[in-house]
């Protein structure tokens, strides 16, 4: 084959020298238009398995990387003072330039012909088989060719500089400061025997405000230096960006994200010009992946030409289909990432330990129990700090108490661990009383081992009711049936349960899921009211009417009269329902509220019955007891309800004396387009408990304790809400206490020989598949990630 390589960068280098490996008698030439001296960086990091992929596909440039790294466990967290260091993590850092020199030192060695100093023709000049634009991340040829690629280019919030220093960092480190315009923040880590990259990062609006964007370049680093200068020791900071002037230095990371990776061009219009590394996607620094994915491309184009002799197009086509996947998946951690130093300001309120732990798991991709495998006793000891907060304290021979197993309280009631059955529709009740199902559904939950069970939402009227299967509390028969309930939870030792109020407004008058979910009923059809006219699906749905404020009264007073019974049956717990597109959550969203008297427009305006009704409930609510309010902290749609929102209506229900916010989303309209993954709902609650200052529970994807133990312990929620595990299996608690190997989990006596049991069987699994794989805790933690 005749390849030309368009940029000399690692991935231009790294696919030139595989090829001309693979087959000396291909014709590689690399194009470059900077000097083979020139670089604008410092140094790059890798992880332990990319160095594990790079010796699979060339051991010989593998092992002179490898002889050139300088290799560390540990991460350290400055902030507030103190120092907090994690181990096991596995980097190694390398000098920009020196691994630029070791794959051109293997290029010239195996033939390529580089050609530094070169502006590269246009490539519809080019005679080859094959062209690779690998020309960074302003590539000419994607901008040429935008109209196949169809990039996406994001520039992020925060302003960063790349510098470097001859103090040598002995861990990764990140230091964090405070300045009177805001959080300025440091990462630094030594990539050889006298030389630390140092990246110094702030949001733009504290970067203008610190006068920056005015300075000169030398006047920037004297500024950095001054404020980093404990973590720096004395050293100064050094740049080596020569060609930028003043305030340049300072720039916005662009995140790249191609739709289609490959261009048919060249003088025939059959020559594929294929993008890879940063001209084809990018990751944030702050994850260090970005030479791995290119290194990665190159190594994944020259496997797939090998397995498709003679059919490139099909080697391209696999090509942009598994790397696509797998770029996607670093750029989703890469983004969480990015997002978390853009808030940083967000979380500087937790404790230094938390905030530590909480910046150690911002991708992810480490979770509590991948972070244990990497330092078990780091871990340990923050769970030992975290139940300390909650009272408790670990008697040995114990161990270490899972956060999601140490107690809440809120008002007088106190959970005794922070798993919550959530609420969920069972259309089982008959004239709105519930009966045996929701004995069993709800009893069989309370043995498993949460510490909150929530019933489903429960109307105020019979007209509130989603089907007519709905359970209700507007009569007293409907009361003494949730009492007989309330008091079988009520003997199971430390169970709580709650009931969760709802009108169902616009989305009512519907058929059971099983029959035809958001169906209208094919008789018996009763009248709907929102806060304007709609229609929930439309040309099927029954349309409703908007309320009157005699309407408002009505409604308001059955909320009122139903939270009354709700505490004469005995419920700990009170939950008002503002979500989903419901009657309160139709006042909310801008979408389904086209008023135009004082109940519309605004936010605060939108607000306004929503907190009447939820302030006429409080009143008549047991002082003592807690109530949280369900909200859609996002619509998913534009022009709806967005994250930003939430945070102001969490504000507004916690002035209003809402104890909790209770943070779904969507079901707004049927036009939304979720985002849906492993807790992905989980960014809503911690946004609203750590910018508008009020107790969350988070919900959504939520499916194993170690999602509940990541959440609690990073502080992005303080309960889990969990639905469909526990419809799966009413012990789920038990089980995943078993499983993550905690012991002094309390099962109800009935079942204790159960416990033991399940314990030694989960035990021996566990012990098998380490044995079988005979691997490391590091290697644990990367194949707990898939890698």
């Amino acid at each position: 084959m005749r390849i030309t390589c368009l940029g000399g960068g690692p991935a231009g280098l790294y696919f030139a020298l595989l090829m001309k490996k693979r087959n000396p008698a291909h014709e590689v030439t690399l194009i470059e238009r900077n000097r083979a001296d020139d670089t604008f960086g410092w140094g790059v990091v890798f992880s332990d398995q990319t160095l594990g992929a790079l010796q699979q596909a060339d051991p010989e440039t593998a092992q002179q990387i490898l002889d050139a790294f300088n290799h560390w466990d540990d991460i350290a967290v400055h902030i507030g003072g103190q120092r907090i260091v994690s181990g096991g993590h596995g980097f190694c850092g390398i000098g920009r330039m020196r691994l630029l020199h070791i794959l051109q030192a293997r290029c010239r060695a195996l033939g390529v012909d580089l050609r530094f100093g070169t502006e590269a023709p246009d490539d519809s000049q080019i005679d080859a088989d094959l062209v690779i634009a690998c020309d960074g991340l302003n590539s000419r040829v994607r901008q040429k060719y935008a109209a196949t690629y169809q990039p996406d280019i994001d520039l992020r919030a925060c302003r960063f500089v790349w510098l470097g220093t001859h103090k040598l960092f002995d861990a990764f480190t990140f230091d964090f400061q405070h300045t009177p315009h805001g959080w300025f923040q440091a990462h630094a880590y030594r990539f050889d025997d006298e030389t630390s990259t140092f990246i110094v990062e702030a949001p733009e609006s504290v970067w203008r405000a610190a006068g920056l964007e005015d300075m000169s370049k030398e006047d920037g680093i004297a500024f950095c230096e001054k404020l980093f200068a404990q973590v720096l020791d004395g050293h100064t900071l050094m740049s080596n960006a020569s060609h930028l002037r003043g305030s340049a230095q300072w720039i916005r990371f662009p995140r790249v994200v191609c739709k289609t990776w490959v261009h048919y061009g060249g003088p025939h219009g059959k020559t594929p010009v294929v993008l890879m590394g940063d001209a084809a996607h990018t990751a944030h620094f702050s994850i260090g992946s970005g030479t791995k994915l290119a290194l990665e491309d190159a190594i994944a184009l020259e496997r797939d030409i090998n397995a498709h002799p003679g059919d490139l197009r099909a080697a391209l086509d696999e090509y942009q289909a598994t790397r696509s996947i797998e770029v996607l998946r670093i750029q989703n951690a890469a983004r969480n990432s990015t997002e978390w130093f853009e808030n940083v300001a967000r979380y500087t309120a937790l404790p230094p330990q938390q905030f530590a732990y909480s910046l150690l798991t911002r991708s992810q991709r480490i979770s509590h129990e991948n972070l244990r495998l990497r330092d078990k006793a780091y871990v340990e000891g923050f769970e030992d700090w975290i139940a300390e907060r909650a009272g408790l304290t670990r008697q040995p021979p114990q161990g270490a108490i899972p956060p999601m197993f140490t107690p809440f309280t809120l008002r007088s009631v106190t959970l005794k661990n922070r798993i919550i059955v959530s609420p969920m529709a069972q259309y089982s009740a008959d004239d709105g009383i519930p009966g045996d199902h929701h004995l069993v559904h709800l009893g069989a939950r309370a043995l498993g081992g949460a510490a909150l069970v929530m019933a489903e939402m429960t109307c105020p009227s019979a007209d509130a009711r989603i089907t007519p299967a709905c359970p209700g509390l507007w009569n007293t028969t409907q009361r003494d049936a949730w009492a007989r309930i309330v008091n079988f939870v009520h003997n199971q030792p430390g169970v709580k349960i709650g009931l969760q109020l709802g009108h169902a407004g616009a989305k009512g008058s519907t058929k059971a899921m099983w029959d035809g979910i958001d169906q209208p009923l094919d008789r018996g059809n009763w009248p709907l009211i929102s806060a304007s006219p709609q229609q929930y699906l439309d040309g099927i749905s029954q349309w409703s009417r908007p309320m009157t404020r005699a309407d408002m009264d009505t409604v308001r007073d059955e909320f009122v009269a139903a939270t009354r019974r709700a505490a004469e049956a005995g419920f700990d717990w009170l939950e008002l329902h503002c979500a989903h597109g419901y009657l309160l959550s139709s006042f909310i969203s801008p979408l389904t509220n086209q008023r135009s008297d004082d109940y519309g427009g605004t936010l605060a305006n939108r607000l306004r019955y929503p907190l009447e009704v939820f302030n006429a409930m409080r009143a008549v609510w047991p002082q003592q007891l807690p109530m949280s309010v369900r909200i859609s902290a996002h619509d998913w749609v534009e022009g709806g309800i967005t994250p930003d929102d939430a945070i102001e209506i969490a504000r507004a229900f916690k002035t209003a004396g809402a104890d909790m916010i209770d943070c779904s989303s969507g079901q707004v309209s049927k036009a939304e387009r979720p985002t849906f993954g492993r807790m992905w709902q989980t960014p809503f609650a911690d946004r609203v408990r750590n910018e508008a200052g009020i107790a969350t529970i988070a919900v959504g994807g939520i499916t194993e304790a170690d999602h509940v133990n990541s959440i609690i312990a990073a502080g992005r929620a303080d309960l889990c809400a969990l639905a469909r595990p526990h419809l799966a299996n009413p012990a789920w608690a038990l089980n995943e206490a078993a499983r993550i190997g905690y012991a002094e989990m309390t099962w109800p006596v009935q079942y204790l020989s159960g416990k033991s049991q399940l314990e030694r069987n989960l035990e021996r699994e566990r012990a098998q598949a380490a044995q079988a794989a005979g691997l490391s805790a590091l290697e644990q933690a990367n194949r707990a990630l898939g890698v």
